[in-house]
Parts: C-alpha cells; sequence; structure tokens
C-alpha cells in the first residue's frame, strides 16, 4: 500500500447536515485507490439518535442471519414475536429467555390448543420462519432498580422467562451481593429450566463461580407434593421463604424485587411490598421494586 504518511490532508469535517452517501462514494473511491476495495470494512457509529441509526444501518444488512443477531435488546427485556395468519401478522408478547450476548433468541410458552397463536406456533419447523419485533422493552431491568443487597426475582409459571436472561448476566452478580430467584407453579414438570439452574449454570465456563456464590433458587409447586411449597404471597408474608434461605425478612432498606406473573400475583405483591414500603419503579425512575405488566389481563 503505498501511503505518503507525511502528506498532509484537509478532511471535511462532518455534521449533523452532511450528506453520508457523499462520504460513503468518497470513501470507496479511497478504497480503491488505495488497492483495498475487495475488504469488507463496517464503522458503526450511532451515538446521539442509537435507537433510530442502528435500525436504519440493520437494513442494509443482506445475510438475514446477521440481521437477526442485530436485534438489541436488554437482559429482561420482551418483543413481540408471532405468524403470519391470513396474511396479516399475529403477534403476542414474549419474554426473552436468551441473555443478550447468545447466538440465538429463545422464547418460553406454554401449548394452548385453541389459542389463536400458541395453537400454530406448537407446530412450527426447524426452518421456519417466525416475525420477531425489532423494539423490544420492558421494566424489568436491573438498571429500573435503585442499589441494595439482594435482588429478589419472582415469578408464576412463564413469569420465569425475563429473569432467565438476568440471572445470566454477569453485570446483576456486580450489583447486588445475593440474586434469589423464586419460581411458582401448579405442578412439578411446570418448572421449567430447572434442571438448568441446578445443574448447568454452576458449571458454567464464566458465570459458574457467581452463580454458585451468589445465586439462590427457590423452585415452589402448589397442587403436587415438592421440597418447596404453597404459593409464592403466603411464602413471604409468614416469612417462611426468608426462613428457608436463612435470609432477613424482606426489608425495601436492602432487598429489591423484580415481579412477572399472573394479574393476581401482581395486585397481592403490590400490596405486601408497599405495606412494608417498597416504593415501585419504572422506566424513568428506579424504584425498590418493578412489574411487568405487559402480560397482565385487563
Amino acid at each position: 500500500m503505498d501511503v505518503k504518511l507525511n502528506e498532509t490532508q484537509q478532511l471535511e469535517e462532518i455534521g449533523i447536515y452532511t450528506d453520508t452517501r457523499d462520504i460513503l462514494a468518497h470513501s470507496r473511491q479511497e478504497a480503491i485507490r488505495h488497492g483495498i476495495a475487495d475488504w469488507f470494512i463496517v464503522d458503526v457509529d450511532a451515538h446521539h439518535m442509537e435507537s433510530i441509526s442502528w435500525a436504519e444501518v440493520v437494513g442494509y444488512l443482506e445475510d438475514p442471519v446477521l440481521r437477526d443477531q442485530a436485534l438489541r435488546f436488554s437482559n429482561g427485556h420482551f418483543t413481540m414475536i408471532g405468524l403470519k395468519v391470513n396474511n396479516k401478522p399475529l403477534l403476542r408478547a414474549y419474554s426473552i429467555v436468551s441473555p443478550n450476548y447468545e447466538e440465538h433468541l429463545e422464547f418460553l410458552s406454554i401449548k394452548v390448543e385453541e389459542g389463536p397463536l400458541t395453537s400454530k406456533l406448537q407446530h412450527i419447523q426447524v426452518g421456519d420462519t417466525i416475525i420477531v419485533g425489532r423494539k423490544p422493552t420492558g421494566t424489568l431491568l436491573i438498571d429500573y432498580t435503585l442499589p441494595g443487597k439482594r435482588l429478589y426475582l419472582f415469578g408464576t409459571g412463564t413469569g420465569l422467562a425475563p429473569f432467565m436472561s438476568i440471572i445470566r448476566d454477569p453485570e446483576t452478580y456486580e450489583k447486588f451481593e445475593k440474586v434469589i430467584l423464586v419460581h411458582g407453579v401448579r405442578q412439578v414438570d411446570e418448572l421449567a429450566y430447572h434442571d438448568l439452574v441446578t445443574d448447568h449454570l454452576p458449571k458454567h465456563e464464566i458465570l459458574g463461580e457467581m452463580i454458585q456464590n451468589q445465586l439462590l433458587y427457590y423452585p415452589t409447586v402448589t397442587r403436587e407434593e415438592f421440597r418447596n411449597q404453597g404459593r409464592i404471597t403466603d411464602l413471604i408474608t409468614t416469612n417462611k421463604l426468608t426462613d428457608d434461605l436463612g435470609l432477613p425478612p424482606l426489608n425495601a432498606a436492602e432487598d429489591r424485587v423484580m415481579i412477572c406473573g399472573s394479574p393476581g400475583l401482581l395486585v397481592d405483591m403490590k400490596e405486601i411490598l408497599e405495606g412494608r414500603g417498597f416504593k415501585e419503579g419504572n422506566t424513568s425512575t428506579p424504584g425498590d421494586y418493578v412489574v411487568e405488566r405487559a402480560f397482565a389481563e385487563k
């Protein structure tokens, strides 16, 4: 490459009114001049209008795999997924189970035979196409909670989903001394990811030590015999949950809480927590606890 290092060049200042097409055309000319036209170089900057410009950049990626991998989300977010039915998109909100550093997207769903979407979604095969929304959102982010010693993650049924990404996020363990995952279900076979949490994650190459030292997992069942039994709300009000874990009763001074589950759980947990002095947070103001209401029935 023949480049004169001592050659002084006048560079054009790039501002908000710059036509980037001119810049890209000039870059192409320079690549040809220097003999590097066959190299594929991508330099993406989106400091000021990230939510807009990133989506525009992704639109220029021709490879569908690269486009899918470019979906940006924070651990705890949900997005819309679905299928085309009668040439129209049928979409529902699903929390993203996989952490944001994985090369795939994973979702958790139950099979509802008469469900408009799940009745069809449960029959998809490898190679089939589904619709994935491009605007992940949600309130279950650790950034939306105030600093504290312990983080409680309360989920019922598929409400476990967002917490599976949160417990696999190293930042969670940097922010909190202990992370307590509480999953309530009716039957033992509904304890999704039980073996992953108990057997595999403690052996994870990167997260293993943090999970062994900081994660406490408390699955509980209401309609079958199991080592932990009872509704989450009852386990909290009686302090059985914290007694079993060897922790002090749930308190606003040290504990932070995330909740995802049935409408009844959200109502009851709000009453319990606010009765103990907890204040709810949201996407603009961090709080002692946050709730995901996107899945609650109206």
